[in-house]
């Protein structure tokens, strides 16, 4: 009997992956998403860590999900992070070209499989000024390159950026710590002291910002919003 469970996708970076005990307590989006989704909904995360749209591409993860991906399944494509990383050409992209054109060869294996690619603007990192105020970070580019893109492909697009900038505001800088693969002594100091990392999640960060991307398929609608709960 064939199956009719519909499958997300996801490629992305490692914000996103499925962690092991070698990297705990790091947790991925990807990794909790399935708290929020609806019974028949599974989640196959295909993100890695420190991957951009180029690197994924040119190690063939992408030619993985075109070989399993099926009609009516999902693809969510959420990368920033180390696409700017201009120091490293293995990675590197240029915001409004060669990462829109990588942008758009996601979309085109989802669509050729009459998939639904969703492009999911990249997580900020806690980039506190002081104790209320976020910097400007460094996806800024890359979020509008990627909202140039969904508008110009017609592809439906989660602003999780906007969104976990709000929250990292409400929360300011001392609460937000708690989301992150950051020391805090009494709490979670099964982490190197004096090792801030601004980038990484825990399990607290995942399932916020996940939430976040289930707000955002709900306030799509239609066939999105009946993936979550």
């Amino acid at each position: 009997m064939e199956s009719t469970t519909t499958k997300i996708y996801w490629a992305a970076d490692s914000t996103v992956q499925t962690n092991k005990i070698t990297t705990y307590p790091q947790t991925g989006i990807g990794q909790v998403f399935s708290l929020y989704t609806r019974e028949g909904v599974a989640v196959i995360n295909h993100a890695k860590n420190g991957r951009s749209t180029k690197s994924f591409i040119d190690e063939g993860r992408l030619d993985v999900i075109d070989a399993q991906i099926g009609e009516g399944d999902f693809l969510f494509v959420q990368f920033g992070h180390n696409d700017e990383k201009s120091e490293d050409p293995a990675r590197y992209t240029e915001p409004f070209s060669t990462y829109m054109m990588n942008l758009r060869r996601y979309i085109d294996v989802a669509r050729k499989h009459n998939a639904f690619p969703v492009l999911i603007t990249p997580l900020e990192r806690r980039c506190f000024v002081d104790s209320k105020h976020l910097g400007l970070g460094a996806h800024s580019d890359y979020v509008a390159a990627m909202k140039q893109t969904a508008e110009q492909n017609n592809v439906p697009l989660v602003d999780l950026y906007s969104m976990s900038r709000a929250a990292l505001k409400k929360a300011g800088e001392q609460e937000s710590r708690k989301w992150y693969m950051y020391f805090i002594p009494g709490i979670y100091d099964n982490y190197p002291e004096g090792k801030e990392d601004n980038t990484h999640l825990r399990y607290e960060g995942a399932v916020k910002y996940a939430g976040l991307i289930a707000d955002g398929l709900r306030e799509l609608g239609g066939i999105y919003k009946d993936l979550v709960l």
